[in-house]
């Protein structure tokens, strides 16, 4: 087999690496009913892992600043978020007055 041959070969193996690790989701395996105050605080975003699917629970994915990964939390979790929320931004706007 000549340079060229084993040159495509190379680039058809790292095409088929790339494109399937971008395919895979990173599910949620287990999950945290309970997250301190001050990690709510701290997240940026955060959104719904379904059951149904590639992923086999649900799940509460908390992106918090300065964390690589996601925390995984259950999803009464997100109640406790939203509500922290809530009044962050109340408090936020009693200040504005």
């Amino acid at each position: 087999m000549d340079l060229k041959g084993i040159f495509v070969i190379v680039c058809l193996c790292a095409l088929a690496i790339t494109s399937t690790e971008a395919g895979i989701p990173r599910c949620c395996i287990t999950t945290k009913r309970e997250i301190s105050r001050q990690m709510l605080l701290k997240v940026q975003k955060w959104d719904v892992q379904e059951g149904s699917g590639p992923c086999d629970i649900p799940a509460l994915k908390l992106y918090v600043k300065h964390l690589r990964k996601p925390i995984c939390a259950h999803l009464k979790v997100k109640g406790d978020l939203k509500r922290l929320q809530r009044q962050m931004k109340q408090n936020k706007q009693k200040r504005l007055y």
